[in-house]
């Protein structure tokens, strides 16, 4: 691929924000958040973009991809302003999920706080009335998931031709999500002459393919390996018998008092079933997944950011987008179908520098998932073993349901204790509308963000880098576009 970079963290020189060609209305805005120094992507991503090149970058989750488009695209809109009138969208970035693109809202209003420029998100799942009134009065950036900006388009309420620049944020997951139809069918609503940014956590075979449909002799911005989990988040696993999972599990939260723990399921019902039990076991939970309402979900959400609640139970729809400020433990209460994901998993904690725990709590079932994700990661993740709790071996593995009326392939009979190397074909499988956020979980009120699955992320310094919510919880789309001028928020 035409324009390929690369570097390792290590090597990078370290830089301040203001000679990356940034502007001081957006520099201001960097130091009121206490951002001084880029994150190694930023330093990469950012004079490409103000260049006017087409990107495809990739980082490791929580290194602050989202800053590293932002911040430019920002710049370039304000020292290209348009005439006076209607605003037109300017500036469209697509996501996967509500909670990335609220997110990633949040952080355009952040950075943008000092700067004429005004922006809104929109996804499914809240009122789509709201959104075609904030459209009709003109939005410069416009941040959005694929189904419910088609749904906005099919009802004419927002022109897409004079697009200057389209990000396609975390575009593995898209793919994974099977929003390959929608992303051509925006595509075609795209005036042809633009810029092209893809921000992947992951570089698959998939995503090359389509960054050469989609992009223009790309520069390749690559910080870390394929697949790779963040050094500073310490892995382990602890094998252990499916129906003592929950005891174990609160038996760890209890006597080693943790108390923010994000706890991933691989269904719906399993999300809310555990979070349940964990209550009455006089551990404060909730539960997020897709099938919650938007409401809840952001309730919950910050309840568990502002210490309301001990445990977040969430499904694979929380391992993008979720952004919580010093996370210290991620556990896999059960693993995920599909390798990847585990990376996306335990991404949530230990981001920009910040240190974390990921625990693996694995049943025999889950052997063959447990070979894939260690060869996935190129080694042996170190197990752990509590008294009490050794698996008991003349339990045999059941196949795990894919919730498609057929089962997938559980690791062999001979697996009775899992090593790195062989892959196991229950991995490989592909997910379901249960055991994944995708058919049901994705589904959107009047909007298309349902598809099923086509196959088969502070500083050191104290908060020196951006990228990364603060906290609070995110303003939507059907609250309004917020219009920064002069730092005043309207």
């Amino acid at each position: 691929m035409a324009g390929g970079i690369g570097a390792d963290l290590e090597f990078f020189i370290i830089m301040s924000f203001d000679t990356l060609g940034l502007s001081a209305e957006i520099l201001r805005a960097l130091s009121e958040k206490g951002y001084e120094q880029p994150t190694p992507v930023q330093q990469q991503a950012i004079p490409l973009v103000l260049q006017g090149r087409d990107i495809m970058a990739s980082a490791q989750t929580g290194t602050g991809k989202t800053a590293a488009f932002t911040l430019p695209i920002l710049q370039l809109l304000t020292q290209n302003p348009m005439a006076k009138g209607r605003r037109p969208v300017r500036a469209l970035i697509l996501t996967p999920t509500r909670e990335l693109a609220a997110q990633i809202g949040e952080n355009v209003v952040e950075y943008s706080v000092h700067l004429s420029v005004r922006s809104l998100v929109v996804f499914g799942g809240v009122s789509i009335n709201p959104q075609m009134l904030k459209l009709r009065g003109g939005v410069d950036v416009l941040v959005a998931t694929p189904g419910r900006l088609l749904d906005l388009a099919q009802q004419r309420a927002v022109d897409l031709s004079q697009v200057e620049i389209l990000v396609l944020d975390e575009a593995d997951r898209m793919l994974d999500m099977g929003f390959i139809h929608d992303i051509r069918r925006v595509m075609k609503l795209l005036p042809t002459s633009k810029q092209n940014l893809m921000f992947s956590a992951t570089f698959s075979d998939d995503i090359k393919v389509l960054a050469n449909t989609l992009l223009n002799k790309p520069a390749l911005v690559e910080v870390a390996g394929r697949n790779a989990a963040a050094d500073q988040i310490e892995q382990c696993v602890h094998l252990v018998d499916k129906k003592r999972k929950r005891e174990l599990l609160s038996y760890m939260i209890g006597h080693n008092d943790w108390r923010q723990v994000l706890v991933f399921t691989r269904t719906k019902h399993g999300a809310n079933h555990l979070a349940e039990l964990l209550n009455k076991d006089g551990i404060t939970s909730a539960a997020i997944h897709g099938n919650k309402s938007q409401g809840a979900r952001t309730r919950a959400l910050a309840d568990f950011k502002q210490g309301g609640i001990r445990v977040l139970v969430a499904t694979d729809i929380a391992a993008r987008g979720l952004d919580i400020d010093l996370l210290p433990h991620v556990v896999n209460y059960e693993l995920p179908q599909v390798a990847e994901d585990y990376v996306h998993r335990i991404g949530r904690t230990g981001r920009a520098a910040a240190t974390g725990e990921a625990l693996s709590l694995v049943c025999v079932d889950e052997y063959g998932m447990l070979r894939d994700i260690e060869r996935l990661l190129k080694k042996a993740i170190p197990r752990i073993a509590l008294p009490g709790y050794d698996p008991d071996p003349t339990i045999k593995a059941e196949p795990l349901q894919t919730g498609r009326g057929g089962r997938s392939s559980g690791p062999s009979p001979r697996s009775s204790q899992p090593r790195g190397g062989a892959r196991s074909g229950a991995s490989s499988s592909a997910r379901s509308g249960d055991s994944r956020d995708g058919s049901s979980h994705f589904r959107e009120s009047a909007g298309r963000d349902s598809r099923p699955a086509q196959r088969r992320r502070p500083a050191a310094n104290g908060g020196s880098q951006p990228g990364r919510s603060s906290g609070a919880p995110a303003s939507y789309a059907g609250a309004g576009a917020r219009d920064n001028r002069g730092g005043n928020k309207k």
